[in-house]
């Protein structure tokens, strides 16, 4: 009987056990194209793009991509990273009164102030671009980087509203009261006492909009667009590989220096990202 119950079960895990690396390769094979082409002449990225020899590793082209004239890669990389903080910093510090007075409160309006701010998550970004467009050009904020941390802000806030909502609610509401007792008002109470333990949500919310502001690519192709002559890593790269597009020493080490610090940060947070969406969940 034992044998008979635990047959669905391996048959279960090794099938999901299959189709998990099935998708896993799908997913790493151009990681893996990209990564080695990086490090090869042309002649042998034509002939085996698939295949690597230690006669034809080099460093040489990702030095020359490194130092390239045409695409600077460490403006790029200041710029963008410029970006990733001014959006962190201003959505954590609007989204969080915002999920405190929402999950304090217990009223009708205060579930229709959720569901509006999480109904942003149903509207694709590129969908809004156009009249996002129009607006800034009337305020003077197109082709700016105002502008662009505006849309940006704007574009993280149902996301990260909807998860600190989840996780204030799993926080006691002693905390308040005792902050109340000791003379400190509703915002003083909330900033000195309440975020600080919402560490892990806020970490989660730092690694995922980072991720998303770092390889965006359409919001600052058209709303700071090529004549404003500021390019973040994906523009950027975008414009070198337009330029190169038929040479694959200068293709590969530019979309592997663009993708290189994100995959390492994500690599090194994602722990974040488990404990912050899992740290809400566990308090209806």
């Amino acid at each position: 009987m034992k044998q008979t119950r635990n047959r669905p079960s391996v048959a279960v895990s090794t099938i999901r056990w299959i189709v998990l690396g099935v998708i896993a390769i799908g997913m790493l094979i151009p990681m893996y194209t990209m990564v080695i082409n990086a490090f090869k002449p042309q002649a042998e990225i034509i002939e085996n793009p698939l295949l690597i020899t230690p006669q034809s590793f080099t460093f040489e082209y990702l030095w020359a991509a490194i130092t390239s004239s045409k695409f600077n890669v460490i403006a790029a990389y200041g710029v963008t990273l410029l970006f990733v903080v001014l959006v962190n910093i201003f959505c954590i510090v609007l989204s969080a009164p915002v999920a405190y007075v929402i999950a304090r409160g217990g009223s009708k309006w205060h579930l229709g102030l959720l569901l509006l701010f999480v109904s942003g998550l149903f509207i694709p970004g590129q969908v809004t671009l156009i009249p996002v467009v129009f607006v800034l050009r009337i305020l003077g904020l197109i082709n700016t980087i105002p502008g662009f941390i505006l849309f940006e802000t704007a574009a993280t806030l149902p996301v990260t509203i909807f998860l600190f909502t989840a996780y204030l609610r799993s926080v006691p509401r002693e905390i308040d009261e005792a902050a109340a007792l000791d003379g400190a008002g509703r915002i003083r109470g909330f900033w000195s006492c309440i975020f600080p333990i919402m560490k892990p949500v806020v970490a989660t919310i730092v690694v995922l909009n980072s991720i998303g502001v770092w390889n965006d690519f359409v919001s600052p192709q058209i709303i700071l667009g090529p004549s404003s002559g500021i390019y973040t890593v994906t523009t950027g790269v975008y414009a070198a590989v337009g330029q190169f597009s038929t040479d694959y020493t200068q293709v590969f080490p530019t979309l592997l220096l663009a993708v290189l610090p994100a995959l390492v940060f994500f690599v090194l947070m994602q722990r974040h990202i488990i404990g912050g969406l899992a740290a809400g969940a566990t308090k209806g």
